[in-house]
């Protein structure tokens, strides 16, 4: 039996970086440990694609007890998008009144300030057409630029209305 609320470990994910882009060829992300050799993840990811925030992975260590992540084990069903923020270059207050526009829609969000990014969760209960609007909105103003870093059938389904 796992244990949702196990301790929390880092999960590391190989990056593929192209054109200098991600800046790192690794990513940790916090999870939370299912005591089967699974961890379920709790924050947003930077860069990884294909992964979501409470999406549970197969992880394996290293000889140094590194746990490295394998193939996703069960989907959240959250969505992943990625923004870089353009309006006043990216900054604090930028970032932050992204963050608070999408939680209104009940999105969570996270800034970080070294790329002016903001990484968003989008879980499968948020009116996702009311939150491509505002992607979309925003990209045409040029507030920020989008990335779908993860989504599911049911954003796709969204889009396409």
């Amino acid at each position: 039996m796992t244990n949702p609320d196990g301790p929390y470990v880092k999960v590391h994910f190989r990056l593929e970086v192209e054109d200098d882009w991600p800046p790192a060829s690794v990513e940790s992300l916090w999870a939370v440990d299912q005591g089967d050799g699974t961890a379920r993840l709790d924050n947003i990811p930077w860069f990884v694609r294909g992964i979501a925030c409470g999406d549970i992975v197969a992880t394996t260590p290293d000889e140094e007890g590194v746990r490295w992540a394998g193939e996703v084990v069960r989907r959240s069903e959250n969505c992943t998008i990625r923004l870089i923020v353009f309006r006043d270059g990216g900054s604090g207050p930028a970032r932050q009144s992204v963050i608070n526009a999408f939680q209104e829609l009940g999105v969570d969000g996270e800034g970080i300030e070294r790329f002016g990014m903001v990484a968003l969760d989008v879980p499968p209960t948020a009116d996702l057409a009311k939150v491509q609007r505002l992607l979309n909105h925003g990209v045409a103003k040029e507030w920020w630029d989008k990335e779908e870093g993860c989504i599911t059938a049911d954003w796709r389904a969204a889009s396409a209305n």
